[in-house]
């Protein structure tokens, strides 16, 4: 299962760092030919939301498979995986209302983030962050399967997200906005890369499920 959780886990990065990242450029782009792709990976802060989707994806193989060698309760985990699970939420949730606010307004959330500036930003990025923290902790925290319930919430998370963000981004490239493309694109990579997030546990689960009903029938044989 480890190894498994290890090439899910590669395979995922791949598809993060070589294929949704260069889309993301060129969603909002008009000029594809110009885009100069090796100097895109040397931005600094191209590298925080994908260490953020690596690291989660990492934590969710390990939090919801990798458990053979403990014995301990899964309660020890119960903030990491209501913080992991509230990191990402905030992630959909910022992305989904930028989203929202292009496709009413023309580069009304561009002018928004240049008002609040990078730490007012960041102050309501955090407020989402523990506001999700406290709500998916008071839903999962008797739940024995808190993972599942976790991937469910973000897969149907990422869904609804990219049900804001597809339109949105039709609706600001129709309009020929300037930026307001930079942030709706960002909301459908946002989106994708949380969905394709959830897969990879949810797989896992659902094998390592069987070879529990496996052991189960053999021991009832016995």
């Amino acid at each position: 299962m480890r190894k498994w959780g290890a090439v899910i886990t590669v395979f995922y990065a791949l598809i993060v760092v070589c294929l949704l990242t260069p889309l993301a450029v060129v969603l909002p782009s008009d000029t594809v030919g110009h885009i100069n792709f090796p100097d895109l990976y040397k931005q600094w802060v191209l590298w925080i939301p994908i260490a953020i989707a690596l690291i989660s994806q990492a934590l969710l193989l390990f939090l919801s498979v990798d458990t053979s060698w403990r014995r301990l309760k899964p309660r020890a985990h119960i903030f990491v995986s209501c913080l992991l699970t509230a990191t990402l939420l905030a992630l959909l949730t910022g992305a989904a209302i930028l989203c929202l606010l292009s496709g009413v307004s023309k580069d009304y959330s561009v002018d928004l983030l240049k008002t609040l500036g990078l730490y007012g930003a960041l102050g309501c990025w955090v407020g989402i962050w523990v506001a999700w923290t406290i709500v998916f902790y008071l839903y999962g925290r008797n739940s024995s399967a808190l993972i599942t319930r976790a991937i469910s919430w973000l897969l149907k998370g990422s869904v609804l997200e990219l049900l804001i963000a597809v339109p949105a981004h039709v609706i600001v490239r129709r309009r020929h906005d300037c930026s307001a493309p930079v942030l709706t694109s960002f909301g459908i990579i946002t989106g994708i890369a949380i969905m394709l997030m959830s897969f990879g546990p949810s797989v896992l689960l659902l094998y390592k499920k069987r070879l529990d009903e496996y052991a189960t029938r053999r021991s009832v044989a016995k």
